[in-house]
């Protein structure tokens, strides 16, 4: 009797089985192939450009050390005429470095791997570069604002230490059919609202804002070195009272203080040029040599003001060392559950709440009553 599977009056069912295991292996190569495409457009969709660019830690400074100036080092912050006291840890400001830009932003695995870093965040590019804005124009706005900042610290530091000097709110614009439109000038110097003196801008929102949009307020102003008083109706703006005015601080400061720092924009860099001043401005070292980091913008009567990126700069301030973090009471929000290990952030709102923790961190003393930005 043959035993081949053809042979009449055998069953069929070797021949079924036969073919199973014949298709079986193009089922597993078709299976393999469509691994391998998917796999490869997979890829190929990674390294397309994203909408997004990517937030990191920047460079660290200590304002009470030296920085890159040309081809030489130079002190970050020089008092020349003054008699200034020796210092010792840190005073570090933070900045925040943005990769990439329009027409060159990260691709998707390099988005998808800031999704997976805590020291990154993935931002769309138009929060970072608003369209209609060109680079240069960008640039300059920071540059500005940086040195204004600077303007500013110089201010509050000595306001801080005691020193009496002219700070003036000055009309830099007045907005086409605003309320000020025809009743202010570019020039006016802003000296009070209802009679209360105004030395800052947010002084002057301050006082606006007490005012409301359903009377005048009565604004003292200097044109020409003339004084007079004039009305303005504020209307409101984004749950605001506004007069419709852009306006800058001009200042004449009674000491020369230099602040270099090339390359860096912005003015979140206020709180700690002011710190740093006022170290140097003062007997014995401030921070008692501890390494201590912060952020947040600052005006001429102290006031600490929210920052960007504040994620980025916990960490940039983690990679120096620093145990202690200066946080504007404004940003605590989003510093919860982003806070490196074994670090402590206090939330400021003035220069002198800054300085009190500073001194207090120096002298060991117990932090507990102040103000955090996390629950513990």
């Amino acid at each position: 009797m043959s035993i081949f599977d053809d042979e009449p009056g055998l069953p069929e069912e070797p021949r079924h089985r036969s073919d199973a295991v014949a298709k079986r292996p193009r089922r597993e190569t078709i299976g393999r192939w469509s691994l391998a495409i998917a796999i490869v457009i997979a890829l190929v969709f990674a390294l397309l450009p994203s909408p997004y660019v990517i937030e990191r830690p920047g460079p660290v400074f200590d304002t009470l050390g030296t920085a890159e100036h040309g081809d030489e080092q130079v002190p970050l912050i020089e008092i020349p005429d003054e008699e200034t006291f020796p210092t010792e840890g840190q005073l570090n400001l933070l900045t925040v470095s943005v990769v990439g830009r329009p027409g060159a932003t990260p691709n998707w695995f390099e988005v998808l791997g800031a999704w997976f870093d805590r020291s990154a965040s993935a931002v769309p590019t138009e929060a970072i570069f608003p369209p209609g804005i060109t680079q240069e124009d960008r640039d300059a706005e920071n540059q500005a604002a940086m040195v204004d900042s600077q303007q500013d610290a110089i201010a509050a530091a000595l306001v801080e230490l005691g020193y009496d000097f002219p700070r003036e709110v000055t009309v830099a614009s007045v907005f086409d059919d605003s309320p000020a439109d025809g009743v202010l000038e570019d020039g006016d110097v802003i000296a009070a609202v209802n009679g209360t003196e105004v030395h800052a801008i947010d002084e002057l929102r301050g006082a606006v804002a007490d005012n409301g949009t359903d009377a005048p307020a009565t604004l003292s102003i200097v044109r020409g070195g003339e004084s007079l008083d004039v009305e303005v109706v504020p209307v409101e703006r984004s749950g605001q009272a506004i007069l419709g005015v852009g306006v800058r601080m001009r200042y004449e400061f009674p000491i020369d203080v230099e602040i270099r720092l090339d390359d860096v924009g912005g003015p979140s860099a206020g709180m700690m040029f002011a710190l740093g001043i006022v170290d140097k401005l003062t007997p014995g070292a401030m921070t008692g040599g501890e390494i201590i980091a912060g952020t947040g913008t600052i005006d001429a009567a102290g006031t600490v003001g929210a920052i960007g990126g504040i994620r980025q700069k916990l960490w940039g301030a983690d990679g120096v060392g620093a145990d202690w973090f200066l946080a504007p009471k404004a940003n605590c929000g989003e510093v919860e559950g982003h806070v490196p290990d074994g670090m402590r952030v206090f939330a400021v709102e003035t220069l002198d709440q800054a300085r009190e923790v500073v001194e207090a961190v120096a002298d060991g003393d117990d932090t507990s009553e102040f103000a955090t930005c996390t629950t513990e």
